[in-house]
């Protein structure tokens, strides 16, 4: 690991990924700005059509989405009527997200500015090297990242150099 800050910035994955999900979320923001929604709310509708109706805990965990933060998201959508909120089914304690007609209607008509920023996207970054950067990014939030913390709450990974 070098010891020059800015050369440590420069080999961050962290900061790399961070700047680059940024980067690409602006870009579709942008897209989709003319339906109102932002990515993160057109995920959570997207999310919802496929799926179906999901409690909030497992849309989080759907979206590795802090649950929180995902609430937060999400009021928007219900004050607009997008989604509803309503009892579970298998446990009323629990609550389920629901699309509603008009949070269908709304991803449909962000559902076409989305593909057009898909094709724009491709075409700037190239078809083939989209389809390769999603395949590791799928990679990575499928990895076992972080589970070594779970495992030993003391135990710490090494910040030595490798030799």
């Amino acid at each position: 690991m070098p010891s020059d800050p800015a050369k440590t910035l420069q080999v961050c994955n962290c900061l790399a990924l961070r700047q680059a999900a940024r980067h690409v979320t602006q870009f579709y923001d942008q897209c989709l700005a003319p339906t109102g929604l932002r990515t993160t709310q057109f995920s959570i509708l997207a999310k919802l059509k496929r799926l179906g109706p999901m409690t909030i805990n497992a849309l989080a965990r759907e979206l590795v989405m802090d649950r929180t933060t995902l609430g937060r998201t999400m009021l928007p959508l219900e004050r607009d009527g997008l989604i509803s909120i309503e009892d579970g089914k298998a446990d009323r304690r629990s609550k389920e997200l629901h699309l509603t007609k008009e949070g269908a209607d709304r991803l449909r008509a962000a559902g076409r500015l989305w593909s057009e920023a898909q094709t724009q996207f491709e075409a700037a970054f190239g078809g083939e090297r989209a389809a390769k950067l999603r395949d590791e990014l799928r990679a990575l939030v499928s990895s076992d990242l972080g589970t070594w913390l779970d495992a030993d709450k003391n135990r710490r990974p090494s910040t030595r150099a490798a030799p």
